[in-house]
């Protein structure tokens, strides 16, 4: 498990993807999250812009990672 340690309020989930190394770009990381790849809390979601606070968790291919 990725454990990602918020600055602020909110990172949005592409760039969380990004930040994590989980894919290369945000081009590649808007694709896997309209396609369905990537679960927040649990549930596919498929809003680019959304909003990862402290305490939500996400999974993409294999991983997942725990926003702290």
């Amino acid at each position: 498990m990725i454990k990602f340690k918020l600055e602020g309020e909110f990172i949005p989930l592409i760039q969380l993807l990004k930040a994590t190394n989980l894919v290369q770009t945000g081009g590649e990381a808007q694709i896997v999250v309209s396609e369905g790849e990537v679960k927040y809390n649990g549930e596919v979601d498929y809003r680019k812009r959304l909003k990862v606070r402290q305490g939500d968790r996400i999974e993409y291919n294999g991983q997942k990672i725990e926003v702290v």
